[in-house]
């Protein structure tokens, strides 16, 4: 006897039956033949017609989000399309509307009233997800320094939102992760607050109580210089899912997609939480030399006062990750054991992360010295599973403009 799934799809709603059967149809794209791929979540459907994909949003309610109507439906597609065009403009075409004619045909933006509404997406192939290239060996350091880059870039242009982030925000989380983790621990005296998680208790109850101690303290040591950040303009409209399964390899460039756009609060947030997600899949990966190359290709890019956080940052993310939240997970159904051992990796990892001593700056590539000259040239690449703290001095900085100084002085020298 196999054990019941540990968080079964949803049925399709019935008031969207019908545009599930037309969206079905390869006759509705125009094809003579063909098939029509069908991807499933909890929280929409992705259907694949060619060289286009149409996503559907499940008329389903959930904690953070509601697309019960077709307004709501309809307002999530033009907020996704908008808010993805910042990463993926060649990726994200147009929402197109689902129509029904007096003769109850339907028909992709056609007369007659609106069904529903899908949001049409170029397609790539499943084979370019960074998640799918990770366990196939094929994320470099050379990809990670050109992604970490493109980020940083992201987020200096997302849009501040000063409403949002803040020591506030980071506390709201802790909330969340106990509530959330508490329902995959047993008590020593009964049942899981809130209900048992699905397929019982998964994590060792100590571990998920050191968890938020460490996470507590982290924020009371680091709660003022949340604070400033959000203050200096560090909480953006950032992309509030940043993680492998995200990112693709389109026209051979590191793409980001399907961001968050039905909820501000997890949408709106630091820019270095929004690291912080990728920084740990990769580490939960064993690729922390993938995960090195990425950081210091973001704070290359991005002004170095980005750093001091990093710490408080890391653990924040476990509230959204879709293996500890079941409304939203991703794992097999057929595979309860291999889930398990997923949660257990993914709700400990936050602890090697959450030092309550003082942050201190990431040692430098280059090792100078105030007065002294130092070697320009970077270190070599730290082995596989090292620490991501290694730093270059950026160009721009006091150090970066010293070294360049003291080759220039060498070189001179060479030349009489």
């Amino acid at each position: 006897m196999t054990a019941p799934p540990a968080d079964p799809l949803p049925a399709d709603p019935p008031d969207q039956q019908a545009a599930i059967a037309f969206l079905s149809r390869p006759a509705s794209y125009g094809l003579a033949g063909g098939r029509v791929e069908r991807i499933a979540s909890h929280c929409s459907i992705v259907f694949l017609a060619a060289d286009r994909a149409y996503k559907l949003k499940r008329a389903i309610r959930y904690a953070a989000l509601d697309y019960t109507t077709l307004a709501a439906r309809r307002a999530a597609c033009e907020a996704e399309l908008t808010l993805n065009r910042r990463t993926a403009p060649a990726l994200y075409l147009a929402v197109r509307r689902i129509t029904r004619d007096e003769a109850g045909r339907l028909a992709f933006d056609g007369p007659g009233e609106t069904l529903d509404c899908v949001v049409m997406m170029r397609r790539f192939a499943q084979a370019d997800l960074l998640d799918a290239m990770a366990p196939a060996g094929a994320l470099t350091p050379a990809l990670m320094r050109a992604l970490g880059a493109g980020i940083a870039r992201f987020h200096l242009a997302a849009a501040r939102r000063p409403d949002h982030g803040g020591s506030a925000a980071v506390a709201r989380v802790i909330a969340d992760n106990a509530r959330e983790l508490a329902r995959f621990t047993r008590p020593a005296d009964g049942p899981a607050p809130g209900g048992p998680a699905p397929g019982g208790p998964l994590l060792d109850g100590e571990a998920v109580a050191a968890l938020g101690r460490r996470a507590e303290a982290s924020l009371a040591s680091l709660a003022p210089l949340l604070d400033r950040r959000r203050a200096s303009g560090w909480v953006r409209r950032c992309h509030g899912d940043l993680r492998l399964a995200n990112i693709c390899l389109f026209r051979g460039r590191p793409t980001l997609f399907d961001c968050i756009e039905f909820s501000d609060e997890i949408g709106c947030i630091d820019t270095l939480h929004d690291l912080a997600f990728l920084l740990m899949d990769l580490e939960l990966r064993g690729r922390r030399d993938l995960a090195n190359a990425l950081f210091n290709a973001d704070q290359d890019a991005a002004p170095r006062s980005r750093l001091a956080a990093r710490p408080a940052a890391l653990p924040v993310p476990a509230r959204r990750d879709p293996l500890l939240r079941p409304g939203r997970q991703g794992l097999p159904a057929d595979r309860p054991g291999r889930n398990a051992r997923v949660r257990r990796r993914r709700a400990g990892s936050p602890c090697r992360f959450a030092p309550v001593s003082r942050p201190r700056p990431a040692a430098p590539d280059v090792p100078c010295r105030a007065g002294r000259r130092g070697d320009p040239r970077p270190r070599r690449a730290p082995r596989r599973g090292g620490q991501f703290a290694a730093r270059r001095a950026h160009p721009s900085s006091r150090r970066g403009r010293g070294a360049a100084l003291a080759r220039g002085r060498g070189h001179a020298r060479r030349r009489r």
